[in-house]
């Protein structure tokens, strides 16, 4: 199916679809101002992308602000490379966020994001089979791995009653189907508010798949 075009948004339209005042959008700007000067020397983005950045990445990353209930626990964004969602939702004022992120020029551009922008984020600069448990009330990610991988990577942070949230893209079915050989779980499938052929995947009641013994 072909994709509607759609013209570049900027940050006065992001500000149409999702509601901020004046002093978050201002930081939301230094934010994707800091985000495209640091890309031209790692890569934190793709190069394609930039030219609509607010939407492909200011907005699909804003977009879980309207899934997240006011008595919020932590937030983990495992993956966070650089900081899609996590830094963007902590601009827009959610608290007790945790980006995980191993790559070491990254995580320095999350703190250097953090301090231009005043966001408070925990920063945990390790692999994520490697950081302390951090008993999550959400879980989040963007274009880190297959479903079915991104389960095995939350599951020691979920505590009773957490949601995962994921962006996916067209293809995301498939996913949720291969998925399901190991994973018991309620999804709900919330459409993009960033891309027409995408969703946000929100999975709630996570369990392994309890295989027969064989002896």
């Amino acid at each position: 199916m072909p994709v509607p075009h759609q013209p570049p948004l900027d940050g006065a339209g992001f500000a149409g679809i999702i509601p901020v005042s004046r002093e978050t959008l201002a930081r939301l700007t230094a934010y994707v101002d800091l985000l495209i000067k640091w890309n031209q020397r790692i890569n934190l983005i793709g190069p394609q992308t930039v030219a609509d950045i607010w939407r492909r990445h200011i907005l699909d990353s804003a977009q879980l602000i309207r899934f997240l209930s006011p008595e919020r626990g932590a937030l983990v964004d495992i993956g966070t490379g650089a900081g899609l969602p996590g830094m963007v939702l902590a601009i827009l004022g959610v608290s007790d966020i945790h980006l995980v992120e191993s790559d070491a020029r990254k995580a320095a551009f999350l703190m250097e994001a953090s301090r231009v922008t005043g966001a408070a984020v925990n920063i945990h600069i390790a692999r994520i089979e490697a950081v302390p448990v951090i008993p999550a009330t959400y879980i989040a990610s963007r274009a880190l791995a297959p479903l079915s991988l991104l389960l095995g990577y939350a599951e020691r942070f979920l505590k009773p009653g957490a949601s995962c949230y994921f962006h996916k893209g067209s293809h995301w079915s498939d996913e949720l189907a291969d998925a399901r050989q190991t994973w018991h779980f309620t999804p709900i499938i919330h459409q993009s508010l960033s891309d027409p052929l995408g969703v946000v995947l929100h999975l709630e009641s996570i369990t392994r798949e309890r295989r027969p013994s064989t002896d």
